[in-house]
């Protein structure tokens, strides 16, 4: 039976294909006692294993693989898409998927046996990554444009520009260094267009002021016109959806080497640590924002960082990572004359330090039980931590318009020694109530069904 599909958002995220923050190789990381490397696992977690239809056993779906899901829920195989990132469902039930790495957007149909036929719709793009349908319109975002297509008979055609003129690589004045070339898109309730574009470094804070503006996430009004700069210091708005009441909510890939902001030592060590870069304190700082946004919000990037510790710089101390005040960066800002740390309203919601959350959608209504209302969210994992921050899907409750803390919905991706056979990018609510999973390290889009689904 079919279920009706309620969703709000897209799964639309941008990312760096290689790393999980930067371009510019960071220190390796280390874990404190006692600090997991992934969000908390609910009770309802059991390990099951991950189906594989035959003739979709390429590596490395070669040999048995298992995967955390909610008790009595089930996951395979779908399709086989290699390098898939970002997905958005049409109006006939198909999904279209992002793969950027290819320049194409791949079309899959379901076969009625639980898994889909794949091919292309559009080939010969520069880096398409964010997808968002409106109707038979979709949106799709390249690293140097956004356009809208007419999607008809499962035919993407008639593209009208958007917003062009994005910057990527290719911009003379960039010289060819964009670490976060890939956008996303995603449509407000009003019709208007939020496009992010990332910053082309760690703290190049050269980008809040370049025309147009990176870091920022840009607002192009219902009906075209002028992009204007709707949040800014948003260092690499990877994941980008609307929710049910109509809020903008980013997920962001926060900055790498973060310096030691205290004026004190380190744990044991003498002297003041204020400027060092300390193994430890990288591995979990800053944290990664998912955040609600207003007009004019600024996320601080790269003068101030979000800081969920308890007991701020103490090595090894917990993480509260709901309503998350800032510290000022010590590299870019340590008189605050750049920006006051203190008036920036607090991270609603953030993950582990270079989690790397990616692809962003939100459900209302079709899955069951505790997931039935909230956001899903692509979690790439680290690829400078030690041990790393394991991928996973993650889920975020929704409440009278908040989201809660974050979940663990699909997890077992990697193992204890830090080696992976998968990494998430995104998450959707599917038209049949199960949830589809892309991930671009296995080249595979997974089907996860509750319970009769």
């Amino acid at each position: 039976m079919t279920v009706r599909r309620r969703l709000v958002g897209g799964a639309i995220a941008v990312a760096v294909l290689v790393s999980a923050c930067s371009a510019n190789p960071p220190a390796s990381t280390t874990a404190p006692a006692g600090e997991s490397s992934s969000a908390a696992e609910p009770a309802g977690l059991a390990p099951v294993k991950v189906e594989v239809p035959k003739g979709m056993d390429a590596a490395p779906l070669n040999t048995t693989r298992q995967a955390l899901v909610p008790r009595g829920w089930k996951i395979s195989v779908y399709a086989r898409v290699p390098s898939a990132r970002l997905e958005a469902w049409a109006p006939d039930d198909t999904m279209l998927v992002s793969v950027p790495k290819e320049g194409s957007v791949v079309r899959l149909v379901p076969d009625g046996k639980g898994r889909a036929t794949v091919s292309e719709v559009l080939t010969g793009l520069n880096q398409p990554h964010g997808l968002a349908f409106d109707g038979s319109d979709v949106y799709v975002a390249q690293s140097d444009r956004v356009d809208v297509y007419t999607y008809r008979d499962g035919k993407l055609t008639e593209p009208r520009p958007v917003l062009t003129g994005l910057p990527d690589a290719k911009s003379p004045e960039l010289g060819g260094k964009y670490a976060h070339a890939l956008k996303s898109v995603a449509l407000g309730q009003d019709g208007s267009v939020y496009v992010s574009v990332g910053s082309t470094g760690n703290i190049s804070a050269e980008d809040l002021t370049a025309n147009p503006p990176r870091a920022s996430i840009l607002r192009v009004p219902p009906g075209g016109g002028k992009p204007e700069p709707f949040a800014v210091g948003v260092r690499n708005g990877t994941g980008l959806a609307v929710a049910p009441d109509g809020a903008v909510w980013t997920a962001v890939n926060n900055r790498d080497n973060v310096q030691y902001p205290f004026d004190r030592p380190y744990g044991d060590a003498s002297g003041s640590a204020r400027g060092q870069v300390i193994e430890q304190y990288v591995r979990d700082h800053p944290v990664e924002p998912l955040a609600k946004l207003t007009a004019g919000r600024n996320l601080g990037w790269p003068y101030c960082n979000p800081d969920a510790d308890v007991r701020p710089g103490v090595p090894g101390s917990k993480q509260h990572r709901s309503d998350v005040a800032f510290t000022p960066d010590v590299e870019t800002n340590p008189d605050q004359s750049k920006l006051e740390c203190k008036t920036l309203p607090p991270i609603e919601q953030a993950l582990g330090g270079h989690s790397a959350p990616l692809g962003l959608s939100f459900v209302d209504g079709g899955l069951p039980g505790e997931y039935a209302s909230g956001a899903l969210l692509g979690v790439h994992g680290s690829w400078n931590a030690s041990p790393p921050r394991a991928p996973e899907v993650s889920f975020f409750p929704w409440h009278d318009g908040e989201l809660g803390p974050q979940q663990t919905l699909v997890g077992g991706f990697q193992a204890s020694d830090g080696s992976r056979w998968g990494r998430p990018v995104a998450a959707v609510a599917g038209p049949d109530g199960a949830v589809y999973v892309s991930d671009d390290e296995a080249g595979a889009v997974y089907r996860l069904a509750p319970p009769g689904r």
